[in-house]
C-alpha cells in the first residue's frame, strides 16, 4: 500500500472519512445524497476481479460495514452500490443510500445536476457519526 495515490478526481470530489484494512473510504461532497466511496489502498487497482482473493474478500466485508454505516446514519429505501470506473479508472465502489424523495430518484445519481457541498459543520458531523460506526474497537 506504499505506492497508493487517490485519483485526483476522488480527491477533489470528496471528503477524508478513514482508512480501514484495505479501503480508504470518502465521503462524497454532495449533501444532497448520502455517498460513500471505498478506494483499496492498492497501487494500480482498476478491477474487482483482478484482485487476490483475500482482498476481494475483504472488499466485500468494508463495503457490507461502510453499506450498513450509511444505513444506520441515514433514512435509505435503496442501498445503491457499485463500482463502474468509466471516468476514474482507479477501483473504487460506490455506496449511495437513496430515499424516493430524493432529487435524481428513479434515475443515478452520477452527473444529476450539481453538487452542494456539505457546510464545515455538516461534514463534520456526518464524518464522526461514520468514524463512530466504521472504526470497530
Amino acid at each position: 500500500m506504499t505506492d497508493f495515490a487517490l485519483h485526483p478526481r476522488l480527491a477533489a470530489d470528496s471528503l477524508a472519512v478513514t482508512d480501514l484494512a484495505l479501503c480508504r473510504v470518502l465521503l462524497m461532497n454532495d449533501s444532497r445524497f448520502p455517498w460513500l466511496v471505498l478506494v483499496p489502498r492498492l497501487a494500480g487497482a482498476r478491477e474487482i476481479v483482478d484482485l487476490p482473493r483475500a482482498d476481494r474478500l475483504l472488499l466485500a466485508e468494508e463495503t457490507d460495514l461502510a453499506a450498513r454505516s450509511l444505513r444506520t446514519l441515514c433514512p435509505t429505501d435503496k442501498l445503491n452500490i457499485g463500482a463502474i470506473g468509466n471516468i476514474v479508472e482507479q477501483l473504487h465502489v460506490h455506496i449511495v443510500a437513496r430515499q424516493r424523495t430524493d432529487p435524481a430518484w428513479p434515475g443515478v445519481v452520477w452527473g444529476f445536476g450539481s453538487a452542494t457541498p456539505y457546510s464545515g459543520a455538516e461534514a463534520e458531523t456526518r464524518i464522526a457519526g461514520l468514524k463512530g460506526l466504521l472504526i470497530q474497537p
